[in-house]
């Protein structure tokens, strides 16, 4: 089996490197000629048809030529580029590439194009993928597979260089558009020029790394009416320059015997001449927890992806200025970040989501331990789901029983037969939905 896997490996990427290869390398005019040249062979077949046979020959003359033409290709350009440094999911970006010739010969007719680093998966990752597909499909006649994002990590747009003479520097807008959140890596440009046929491009490779970081595609969502209210807060809101706990200040008093030395005001003392220390007092306020679901065996799913984006969603619409949002979600461990009141920003919660993956080794426990452990400090909770199974629907009552409101999302690839049963929200329907692949905007609508 191992040898089996290899080979098949092997085999895609023998066939992702050619079709990657021949995009760049053929012109529109070399494609028109390749298929010319099929067709020209397959005649061929009748050899009483000499038509097809010097047409054949003819077509294959240019082709060769064209391609040998290339080889000679020589170029001396410095290519720097301003990336970004966040884009979104199937949002164009554009930005400024520089290229200056440093050969001594004026260059044409040259188009820019950008190198990713190789995205294709390792042997073990590709393997991986293949089976955990099988064991969703389970059967090719009686289920269809889980649906999987395209691998394609980004789409350029070549960009047209002007003609540089010796020395010259241009600057042109390259434009992109990333289609899987994450970091996206590139490697370098490559210039290409056409042969005089027009069929062939001769390429010539400029290393430049760069990254930038994609975050998930978002929704708009309808104004949100969460379950749950103020909720007292322990120790109030631990601003960003402090360390641990710290509650907010209120005012200035007198020292009281028990005050903690380092509440002392030391400037009130040294004007008043008697000991005045800070008070502080704890706050009530809203503080909602998003709970992403991540246990999920492909982990280029859709519709993984999908409910990244809608947590991305939920992130990005509830107000942070006056609240607080928690986001817990298991990955390769339980993980709890907080965003609003000056400890963070949904900015940071999105860069976050961006890196997301599958929870490895843990299980729908961990999760819910985490959550329940929290429940108490949250006003609501907010649940993106990829499944609505029992042990989900048991997380979902224990929330419920610990008095704390509920919304569930739940994620499907195709729309169920019969409307899910809510379960435990049977009686608060308004508070349990269902998204469907390919109408996610339109049922985020209905919230």
């Amino acid at each position: 089996m191992n040898l089996i896997w290899r080979q098949l490996y092997r085999q895609y990427r023998w066939f992702t490197g050619l079709r990657h290869a021949s995009g760049r390398r053929l012109t529109p005019a070399g494609w028109m000629l390749l298929a010319s040249l099929l067709i020209t062979l397959l005649l061929g077949v009748n050899r009483e048809s000499m038509v097809s046979y010097q047409a054949f020959a003819f077509l294959l003359f240019l082709l060769v030529a064209a391609m040998v033409m290339s080889l000679f290709f020589r170029v001396k350009i410095a290519v720097t580029r301003s990336l970004p440094r966040f884009g979104t999911v199937g949002r164009p970006l554009t930005y400024r590439v520089a290229a200056r010739n440093l050969g001594a010969k004026t260059q044409r007719d040259l188009s820019l194009y950008e190198d990713l680093t190789d995205p294709r998966p390792t042997l073990a990752e590709w393997v991986a993928q293949r089976q955990a597909e099988q064991r969703t499909a389970r059967s090719l006649w009686l289920s269809k597979p889980a649906r999987v994002v395209a691998r394609t990590v980004a789409s350029f747009r070549p960009a047209a260089l002007p003609a540089l003479a010796a020395g010259e520097t241009a600057e042109v807008l390259g434009e992109l558009t990333p289609l899987r959140r994450g970091v996206l890596s590139l490697a370098g440009t490559t210039l290409a020029r056409p042969d005089p046929f027009g069929l062939f491009r001769a390429l010539a490779r400029v290393a430049q790394p760069g990254k930038l970081l994609v975050l998930p595609k978002r929704y708009p969502l309808p104004p949100l009416a969460l379950p749950g209210a103020l909720k007292y807060q322990e120790g109030g809101v631990a601003q960003a320059a402090n360390v641990g706990q710290s509650e907010e200040f209120v005012s200035l008093r007198d020292y009281r015997r028990g005050d903690p030395l380092r509440h002392i005001h030391w400037r009130s003392w040294a004007r008043t001449g008697k000991p005045i220390v800070k008070e502080f007092e704890d706050e009530f306020f809203v503080r909602h927890a998003l709970v992403l679901d991540t246990f999920h065996d492909l982990p280029n799913s859709e519709l993984f992806e999908e409910a990244v984006s809608v947590a991305a969603s939920f992130a990005c619409t509830i107000q942070t200025q006056e609240s607080l949002l928690d986001l817990l979600f298991v990955g390769a461990e339980a993980y709890c970040f907080t965003a609003g009141r000056g400890l963070a920003h949904a900015d940071q919660m999105l860069e976050i989501l961006a890196a997301v993956r599958p929870a490895s080794g843990q299980t729908l426990a961990d999760l819910e331990h985490l959550v329940l452990n929290h429940a108490a400090a949250v006003s609501n909770c907010i649940c993106v789901f990829l499944d609505w199974d029992q042990p989900r629907r048991r997380f979902v009552e224990k929330l419920k029983a610990a008095g704390t409101p509920v919304l569930v999302v739940v994620l499907r690839e195709a729309a169920p037969s019969e409307p899910l049963d809510p379960g435990p929200l049977r009686e608060e329907p308004e508070f349990f939905h269902t998204l469907v692949l390919g109408e996610i905007e339109a049922g985020l609508q209905k919230l």
